[in-house]
């Protein structure tokens, strides 16, 4: 029996991914997550509110590491800038939890209903994104034009990632970055 609650979180994550991986998203059963994990049902529940959410565990943590590093990012910088420094932030909470990270993209990619609840998660930490730019003095239409393109290189990025191990994410994110910057002065040209 996990002794804490983050172990026993931290079991629930993992016992779930594993079932996912063997028997798919709608063969798994929070009841099989949880006797999996070593806990009864209700201490799922107590974690999680279902058992599409123990895909999405770390969202609070990562919106709020995004919207400080936004806040924190050197005066001055363009709003493009100030996201590749809040994204390189974020990535390395990503990059470090390697072996959760590319598995649970698998199960998301193959799961029609983990494909909707990721957009909707996206799109809420991509408005998380715009106000915190918004908060830093940028306008309304250029924050959220900046934090659903810069969202967009994000995800790129970490598919790159994913499709090649052999960089890291921050490598992935500079050449995503610089994508854009190449595509911004190709059409203003």
């Amino acid at each position: 029996m996990p002794r804490s609650g983050a172990e026993a979180r931290q079991r629930l994550r993992q016992a779930a991914l594993e079932l996912y991986r063997e028997r798919g998203f709608d063969g798994t059963t929070t009841a099989e997550i949880a006797a999996r994990a070593g806990v009864n049902e209700r201490t799922f529940f107590r974690h999680f509110p279902d058992k599409r959410e123990v895909l999405f565990d770390g969202e609070a943590d990562l919106r709020a590491e995004l919207t400080q590093s936004v806040a924190e990012a050197p005066g001055g910088l363009p709003p493009f800038d100030v996201l590749f420094y809040a994204f390189r932030k974020a990535a390395r909470i990503l990059e470090a939890s390697r072996p959760y990270t590319e598995p649970r993209l698998e199960i998301i990619a193959a799961t029609p209903a983990l494909r909707e609840r990721e957009l909707a998660k996206n799109a809420s930490l991509t408005e998380a994104c715009a106000e915190a730019l918004r908060q830093r003095g940028v306008a309304d239409r250029l924050a959220d034009l900046a934090a659903q393109t810069g969202w967009a290189a994000f995800h790129h990025a970490l598919q790159a990632w994913i499709d090649d191990p052999s960089q890291s994410v921050y490598e992935h994110l500079s050449q995503a970055f610089d994508d854009l910057r190449a595509l911004s002065a190709a059409s203003s040209g």
